[in-house]
């Protein structure tokens, strides 16, 4: 069946995604840069256009299975470059054998996949701009400078981060990573900190730690809020 990464399919093949990081157990930057291959390049690229890119069985059609395969793979490659003991696809193997139900994946698929996969990225996998390395390092300075950081817990940044993959339309902000980074830390200032410590001057220092305005901090803020907190509709 071929689909389109529609709202539905997005969060359900993301929900995948979450769910096997948090099974295989990876750490944050492992995540965070597969999650930054898969949804913010990976998906945009197969849904506009699959002219150019090999015809493989695992493309034509793109089914929602397929997609967590690639999903794994995404993580697969991250963490060929982060851990010094990456993945292996023996693992990667019996995991999808487990969760993916409507096709059987072979370790001669896994190869492939992982080659359609970095043709789709153009062999691009570089790692110096995924948005969780700045909101990790901003969030150490903070605790570093500030009591308030106490109040502060990567595990929300977190949280928010993986909401803001949900929508295709909310992915989009993680093409300017500095000023993401800084919206997400403030986000999570909101919050997490009591309303009455809001004395420390949050949106001056992460403005001038990511070289990032006022305007687009708070104009990302706002967003970030109202998508986190309003009821999902779906």
């Amino acid at each position: 069946m071929t689909i389109e990464l529609c709202s539905d399919v997005r969060i359900r093949v993301l929900d995948f995604f979450i769910q096997s990081a948090q099974q295989l157990q990876v750490p944050p930057i492992v995540k965070y840069t597969a999650f930054s291959f898969f949804a913010e390049r990976f998906c945009p690229i197969i849904c506009r256009s699959l002219q150019g890119i090999t015809r493989h069985w695992l493309l034509q059609p793109v089914t929602e299975s397929n997609l967590q395969l690639f999903a794994l793979i995404a993580i697969w490659i991250s963490s060929k470059i982060h851990d010094s003991r990456p993945l292996t696809v023996k693992k990667l193997k019996i995991l999808a054998d487990k969760i993916i139900h409507e096709q059987h994946y072979t370790t001669r698929d896994f190869a492939e996949a992982e080659v359609i996969f970095m043709q789709v990225l153009n062999f691009e996998i570089g790692t110096s701009d995924i948005v969780f390395r700045f909101l990790e390092d901003l969030l150490i300075q903070l605790k570093e400078v500030a009591t308030i950081g106490d109040h502060m817990n990567l595990e929300v940044c977190m949280d928010i981060m993986d909401l803001l993959y949900e929508k295709e339309e909310t992915t989009t902000l993680y093409t300017s990573s500095h000023s993401l980074a800084a919206s997400i830390l403030v986000a999570s200032y909101v919050i997490m900190v009591p309303k009455q410590r809001w004395e420390f001057p949050v949106i001056p220092w992460v403005k001038y730690g990511m070289a990032c305005t006022d305007e687009e901090i708070i104009q990302v803020v706002t967003y970030i809020l109202k998508h986190v907190l309003q009821p999902s509709s779906c």
